[in-house]
Order: structure tokens, then sequence, then C-alpha cells
């Protein structure tokens, strides 16, 4: 738990426009607790992406099937504050996008929190098409909600 902490407090600006966490005073046990229950949820898997020496490098969140139209979701991907702009959200997404379209799906979705233009620009450089707008379930905040066809 304690690289899965370091992981999130390595991204600030994540976790500012989320709202959620506070670096100060990070709530281990809270994101403990979080993680634990969508790992125990059916058709949601919580992995963790590793380096060749076994640093946590990122965090993958995924939906197999949102009970909203269906398509595989994408619920979180971070990368270690450390590892930004080499490539590795990248290979984490094409990854994913890899996994979903040998399973079938024929897109794929996630929802990118309206004030993150980073995140957008990230998404959208590699093909995702903005699907409209919302609020996220847990927490009300105004999403993008962003789409790629796996054809």
């Amino acid at each position: 738990m304690a690289e899965v902490v370091d992981l999130y407090t390595s991204n600030p600006e994540y976790c500012r426009a989320a709202g959620e966490y506070d670096l100060e005073h990070f709530p281990a046990d809270r994101l403990k607790a979080y993680l634990s229950e969508e790992a125990g949820t059916d058709g949601y898997d919580v992995l963790l992406a590793r380096d060749t020496q076994g640093d946590c490098v990122g965090l993958l969140c995924l939906l197999d099937r949102h009970p909203a139209g269906g398509f595989p979701w994408i619920g979180l991907l971070m990368v270690h504050g450390r590892q930004h702009r080499r490539g590795i959200g990248r290979q984490l997404t094409e990854a994913v996008e890899e996994r979903f379209r040998m399973q079938g799906h024929s897109g794929i979705r996630l929802a990118v929190l309206e004030n993150t233009p980073k995140a957008l620009a990230f998404w959208t450089s590699m093909g995702w098409q903005e699907g409209g707008r919302r609020s996220d379930n847990q927490h009300g905040r105004p999403c993008i909600v962003i789409h790629k066809q796996l054809a």
C-alpha cells in the first residue's frame, strides 16, 4: 500500500484536481479501503504496473462493462510522477486497448475531470474523442466522457 500512496502523492496536480485527497495528511487507510472495494467488485481490476527493477510505475483501474452503455472503462490510469513523459502511460493505454480488443469489445470509455486539460490532451493525442459531458457518479465533479473505437 505504501507504493500506491507514493504513486498518488507523486501526482499532486491530479490530487488537487480530484479534490478527494489532502497531500499533507494523505489518508492511506481510506485509499486502501477504496481500492479493496473496487478490486472486490465483479468485473473490476486494480492493476499495478512495475518496471524491470520491480518498482511501481503505474496504476490501472479497469471495469469490464460499465452499467451505463455496456462499454469497458478505464476508471483510472496513473503513472508515477517521476516517470511522466517517458511513454509509460501510452504503453499502458495501448495494452488496455489490446486487452479489450482481444475480448471482442468495439470500444472503450473513460471520464476525464474537466479541470485536467493535460489529461485530456494526453488522451486525445492517442485518438480518443469526446462523447459528452456529465458529472462523475461518486463526487459530482464535472467530467468529459471520452471514447475510443477498437475496430
